[in-house]
């Protein structure tokens, strides 16, 4: 099974992103054409990426992320903020005790790691839900400025874009939910999930939870 543990927002949260994601597609003209829209039923926040795991690891992997859920208490996070990695994946950020969502992913990685996942090689360290994919192609070519043509780091939000980068679709996108806060709920629970590559709506993934762990049951 390929797995990964979660937060997941509730649907009061995921409803007002929803709306705020519209109206921006709706002002920023192209961006349907620019930007592949990942489906609301995938919106997370990713713990810890476990990778293709045997069956046999699942009940122990489980019971160590029950262990951890425990003795984690509730903590209160938001939606907030966007920006693009590596020019490709749109993202929304959080807000709130992040120090505590930090410590939750560092400890359900080290979970991972005890019952042989293999190491994600994605930098993980900006938590952060994933709303879209530049397609390629999608993006025009970008002018550089300085006498080498130095581009900005990957994984700028819409406050780093410089003086002179092009403002293509997804540049306005990043640019229009830079500002983008959404209401604040309580995280009350780790989820471990199934992941199915290409299985979901639209040829994107399929996620199916496994278990929910509740958070404070200590």
């Amino acid at each position: 099974m390929r797995l990964f543990a979660a937060v997941w927002p509730p649907d009061d949260v995921l409803d007002h992103l929803d709306l705020a994601l519209a109206g921006v597609r709706r002002r920023a003209a192209g961006t349907d054409e620019t930007v592949r829209w990942s489906a609301r039923e995938t919106w997370h926040l990713t713990a810890a990426f476990y990778g293709d795991l045997a069956d046999a690891s699942l009940d122990p992997l489980g019971a160590e992320l029950a262990e951890l859920a425990a003795r984690t208490a509730p903590f209160s996070l938001a939606l907030r903020g966007a920006g693009l990695f590596a020019h490709r994946t749109l993202w929304v950020g959080i807000g709130g005790d992040t120090a505590a969502m930090s410590s939750l992913a560092h400890a359900a990685r080290d979970v991972g790691a005890d019952h042989g996942a293999g190491e994600d090689p994605r930098v993980r360290n900006r938590p952060h839900l994933t709303v879209g994919r530049v397609r390629p192609g999608g993006r025009p070519a970008r002018r550089t400025a300085g006498p080498r043509g130095a581009r900005g780091p990957a994984g700028r939000t819409g406050a780093d874009r410089g003086r002179g980068d092009a403002l293509d679709p997804a540049d306005a996108l990043v640019q229009a939910l830079a500002v983008y806060e959404g209401p604040a709920w309580w995280v009350d629970a780790v989820v471990l999930v199934e992941s199915r590559p290409g299985a979901g709506r639209g040829g994107g993934p399929l996620y199916t939870p496994v278990t929910r762990y509740p958070l404070g049951a200590a």
